[in-house]
């Protein structure tokens, strides 16, 4: 938020028009997030960008997977990530201060980094790589949000009747190319009959049972560890009633 601050000042700077944003090229701004020239220097600075530090419980998680991964090798990741999220509520709170203040200390380093950066940074520059740096973030933010959930053990989402028939058909497609594979497969699923559609549907439907019965189990233990933001909405109102069990 801080750089985002700091490019509408700068954009308030350079008045209405934001002309000549980049002398090298000209390019000019149309309107305040929309910027066409993104230096070559703008990729090493934003690799340079710190990691953001892990949380007090992620850390103590990710310390602690490979070691019951060792103790359970044939245990999937969601019950290894219930006995870990046990662990974890069961830790003395002086323990837990240990991760607490671990993340705290990395929190700030992680802030100082990033404004050791961005002080080196001149104004016209940080308005050039405005766009391409909100596009990275969000782009890292994803990637960290999905790798998080599948530490969490987060559910598979399921499947619909025409993925499992895909994932039951690629393989067995003759065709030598994927797209002339997929194009096989799209065939044959348009030619299958009503009956034999519904084994597909069926299966679909169970598959949705399946996640809905592990979702409520998950988001049970995500709400004991104070994860209530990987929560969804409908069943953060069950629980705000009461009525989650």
């Amino acid at each position: 938020m801080a750089l985002l601050r700091g490019v509408w000042g700068v954009l308030s700077a350079l008045g209405k028009s934001g002309a000549e944003l980049c002398s090298s090229c000209g390019s000019r701004l149309r309107f305040p997030l929309s910027f066409v020239c993104v230096p070559r220097w703008f990729s090493s600075t934003l690799g340079s960008y710190p990691k953001k530090p892990l949380s007090s419980y992620l850390r103590f998680s990710t310390e602690q997977l490979p070691i019951f991964k060792a103790q359970n090798p044939d245990a999937k990741n969601s019950e290894l990530i219930k006995k870990i999220a046990q662990l974890w509520r069961d830790l003395p709170d002086s323990e837990k201060k240990v991760y607490e203040d671990a993340y705290r200390a990395d929190w700030q380093a992680y802030k100082e980094e990033v404004n050791r950066i961005q002080e080196q940074l001149t104004p016209s520059q940080i308005v050039s790589m405005e766009k391409e740096i909100m596009q990275k973030r969000l782009k890292r933010k994803a990637l960290i949000k999905k790798r998080e959930l599948t530490m969490l053990g987060k559910p598979k989402r399921p499947r619909t009747a025409y993925n499992i028939f895909i994932s039951e058909s690629f393989q067995e497609a003759k065709d030598a190319s994927s797209q002339a594979k997929m194009k096989t497969v799209n065939e044959n699923w348009k030619n299958l009959s009503s009956s034999q559609k519904q084994v597909y549907i069926q299966l679909a439907k169970d598959d949705k049972i399946r996640y809905d019965n592990e979702m409520k189990l998950w988001e049970a233990q995500m709400i004991e560890v104070g994860r209530n933001d990987l929560i969804r909405r409908k069943m953060k109102q069950r629980t705000k009633d009461g009525t989650g069990n």
